[in-house]
């Protein structure tokens, strides 16, 4: 039997429970209901031994769906689209189950801030208008304004929230830099954009408390770094080997396709709006903040020196 106590508290659905959204649950567990919905049946005896409720659906059959309207009070969209084409059908078909539902919940979308495409370096804020230059930033769009136009029409109350590279001590990448990796060299690198996967869960749960309706937050912390730099500091750290520097034409050739369509894009995120509106104070402020508390090596000298 579930306590009378459990069964009043808000209800809130974690679409796409993976690492960002484990991270939440914990957060949410102790004042929340948390249910998340998983297309693996098998996944239903670890969910509940954390105390989060299985709801098993796929958001790929519309049909699987049906069981999730007036389910709860705020839906967590961490999902990613589907692995092909422009438009996000699972947003669709998740839309059309929760839409149905007499009450307007709160939903928050996790985007990514690929929808911007290549800003040439430039500082970026959220008023920036989107020009998306690939098939995965534009089914974030995609998703984005089927969540905007189900808002101005009160079917939700939505808040998105824009975010760049995610890292951790499980999402950092060790294994490649073992194996010998390679980046751009300086006259050719991009700017890349990063949030602590921690700090990103309790960015989620504030703008649940604090957030407007329609409102975009970009979830970036202060660093402003190029890639090839952020990869030398992670070596350092680990006391693993510098990848090597390449031209962009010899890029072409040996890095892999995900890597090399990141490599197009170069823009610096600015989170205002993060510490204005939601007066968040990041746990890590920069990764070097993250590599002196959890690096193998000390980093107290800073920056490392570029190659």
């Amino acid at each position: 039997m579930i306590p009378t106590r459990k069964l009043r508290r808000k209800r809130i659905l974690i679409v796409g429970c993976g690492d960002i959204g484990l991270r939440c649950a914990k957060l949410l567990l102790p004042r929340y209901r948390v249910l998340a919905l998983t297309r693996q049946a098998e996944r239903c005896v670890s969910l509940r031994t954390l105390g989060v409720v299985p709801v098993v659906g796929d958001l790929d059959r519309r049909s699987s769906l049906k069981r999730l309207v007036g389910l709860a009070d705020t839906v967590l969209h961490l999902a990613p689209p589907a692995a092909h084409g422009s438009e996000d059908q699972r947003t669709r078909f998740l839309l059309a189950a929760l839409s149905r539902s007499k009450a307007s919940p709160m939903w928050i979308y996790a985007s990514t801030t690929g929808v911007y495409g290549d800003c040439a370096g430039a500082l970026v804020d959220e008023t920036r208008l989107v020009r998306p230059a690939n098939e995965r930033s534009l089914r974030r769009l995609s998703a984005e304004s089927q969540l905007r136009a189900a808002g101005a029409r009160a079917l939700l109350s939505l808040r998105i929230v824009r975010i760049p590279g995610i890292y951790a001590s499980n999402r950092l990448p060790l294994a490649r830099l073992q194996a010998g990796m390679f980046a751009l060299n300086p006259a050719e690198d991009i700017y890349t954009n990063h949030i602590q996967a921690d700090d990103l869960a309790l960015i989620l749960l504030r703008i649940k408390r604090l957030g407007c309706p329609q409102r975009i937050v970009h979830a970036v912390d202060d660093t402003q770094m190029k890639l090839a730099d952020y990869f030398d500091l992670i070596a350092d750290a680990y006391g693993l080997p510098r990848p090597k520097r390449i031209t962009r034409t010899q890029a072409l050739d040996l890095l892999n396709p995900t890597l090399l369509s990141f490599t197009r894009e170069s823009r610096r995120l600015m989170n205002t709006r993060l510490k204005t509106e939601l007066a968040y104070q990041l746990r890590y402020p920069t990764v070097q903040d993250f590599l002196r508390e959890h690096g193998n090596l000390s980093l107290a000298g800073g920056h490392p020196d570029p190659c």
